[in-house]
């Protein structure tokens, strides 16, 4: 995965539904799991809730423990 692409993604934010407003990685898993049963949305959001789902999935949210740490910092 790409660090810039690590870096929007821990700041994109959900853009509606009940959690409208949370960031994408933030998501509790069995709703992330529900987009992926029922398809991901068309586009970007879409793509990252993809990927969201692959990282819930392997446990891999550590990932983005420093960049939450310091969000403004890449590379």
């Amino acid at each position: 995965m790409d660090e810039d692409y690590m870096y929007k993604l821990a700041q994109y934010r959900m853009p509606f539904g009940k959690y409208k407003g949370s960031l994408l990685i933030d998501l509790p898993e069995p709703y992330v799991v529900w987009f992926h049963q029922k398809g991901f949305p068309e586009g970007e959001l879409g793509e990252m809730l993809g990927t969201v789902y692959e990282i819930k999935l392997n446990g891999l949210e550590y990932l983005f423990d420093k960049i939450r740490d310091n969000p403004f910092s890449s590379k």
